[in-house]
């Protein structure tokens, strides 16, 4: 599905505004209140070096590349939000992996370390384990806490 130019300014106004409702929560517009949608979007037909994605090159792009560009879009604008409101990475994990090792989406690191500590003891192979439990388990813990 290709838009007219038309449709995809409107398209590009009304992620711009849901920005603004995700990040700002209904506060009032001030000066200092910086846009991801500013550095990766411009309605401007001669706009071409001020933004990662100008509208020209997004009328040349097909469905599958224009929802990588969304997806983008918006990984940025929940990645600032974490980051204005104190949070990293590193305090969010990824509930289906928390699940795996019997762990509540809401769960912290300590959480994490202790659960893991507590499985390890049980599925390593050294203490009667099962060595493909302990290999899933590890790389669970990995891909959680980013260490390789």
């Amino acid at each position: 599905m290709s838009y007219s130019i038309d449709q995809l300014k409107h398209k590009l106004r009304e992620l711009k505004k849901l920005e603004a409702k995700v990040r700002f929560k209904g506060q009032p517009q001030g000066q200092n209140r910086r846009l991801v949608w500013d550095a990766f979007f411009s309605t401007k037909a001669e706009d071409k070096t001020s933004v990662k994605y100008p509208i020209a090159r997004l009328l040349n792009l097909d469905h599958q590349q224009m929802k990588e560009v969304f997806e983008e879009y918006f990984y940025r604008i929940y990645f600032q939000s974490y980051q204005e409101n104190g949070l990293t990475t590193a305090d969010v994990y990824d509930p289906q992996l928390l699940a795996l090792l019997g762990l509540p989406p809401y769960a912290g690191a300590k959480e994490l370390k202790s659960r893991f500590r507590e499985l390890a003891k049980k599925y390593h192979p050294d203490h009667g384990g099962a060595d493909a439990q302990f290999i899933e388990l590890m790389n669970v813990y990995e891909k959680l806490t980013g260490d390789s």
